[in-house]
């Protein structure tokens, strides 16, 4: 038991005002001490995150400047833990996950780039080595249709043009032999990124080609084949990477 200081009004320990007077006891005080100490109140202006905003700048203009999206992303992770630690005196928490979202869409698709500018010329180079490749082959199919040919019209040793080779009935047809596929039998064919162009060189006294030449070009430099072929009746192999191949070029290994 205690008394009213006021009063002198017998109070029980647990009452913190008078009942009979109305003046409050030492332990209203305490309680009043107690509350200020556990909230204490909010001093200052309210104001916005500059991290937040800055956020949502970064990845709105990543459109334009793909790496500020990284740039957004920091920001905005920075600006939640501001806020979160500010005790209600920063703003901006919609601010920094707007800007974190655009920042992570953006940080995707400069990977996308990355990715393809890394991806892109790989394939490009693997598909010009397989079109070289095949042209090779297609300058040796036709090295070995030459000889049948001549063989078997010695009349008119090697054929005037590159379509009497194509399909036909018998090989014994000299106007059509059928000794290359229908895509290399044609007049000026056209395979995998690459052109042939096929001319008689020599004559002998009686009319028939004795000797011939043979190139393949790519249709797209740089983009179908890089490197340029040539070939003739001794069936040697020439390649060249600064314009057309002729007699004089690299001998192909």
């Amino acid at each position: 038991m205690k008394q009213c200081p006021k009063c002198s009004g017998n109070l029980a320990d647990f009452v913190a005002v008078c009942p009979y007077c109305g003046t409050a006891t030492p332990l209203a005080a305490q309680f009043a001490g107690a509350s200020a100490a556990v909230a204490p109140p909010v001093s200052g202006a309210v104001e916005t995150s500059g991290k937040a905003i800055a956020s949502l700048i970064c990845g709105v203009v990543f459109f334009l400047w793909p790496f500020s999206a990284i740039a957004a992303v920091v920001l905005g992770h920075l600006a939640l833990a501001d806020i979160r630690r500010s005790a209600e005196r920063l703003t901006g928490r919609g601010l920094a996950i707007g800007g974190l979202v655009t920042g992570y869409i953006g940080v995707s698709f400069a990977a996308l780039l990355i990715f393809a500018a890394i991806l892109i010329p790989n394939l490009l180079r693997a598909r010009m080595a397989a079109n070289e490749a095949s042209a090779v082959g297609s300058l040796r199919t036709y090295n070995t249709a030459m000889v049948n040919y001549a063989t078997t019209c010695p009349s008119q040793g090697y054929p005037a043009s590159l379509a009497k080779l194509g399909p036909g009935v018998s090989p014994a047809d000299c106007d059509h032999a059928g000794l290359v596929d229908p895509q290399l039998g044609t007049g000026l064919p056209v395979k995998n990124g690459y052109r042939f162009f096929y001319s008689p060189a020599s004559f002998a006294p009686d009319g028939h080609v004795v000797k011939y030449v043979l190139a393949a070009d790519p249709v797209g430099p740089g983009t179908t084949g890089r490197r340029h072929f040539f070939t003739d009746e001794t069936g040697v192999i020439r390649f060249s990477t600064h314009g057309s191949a002729d007699v004089h070029s690299q001998r192909l290994e």
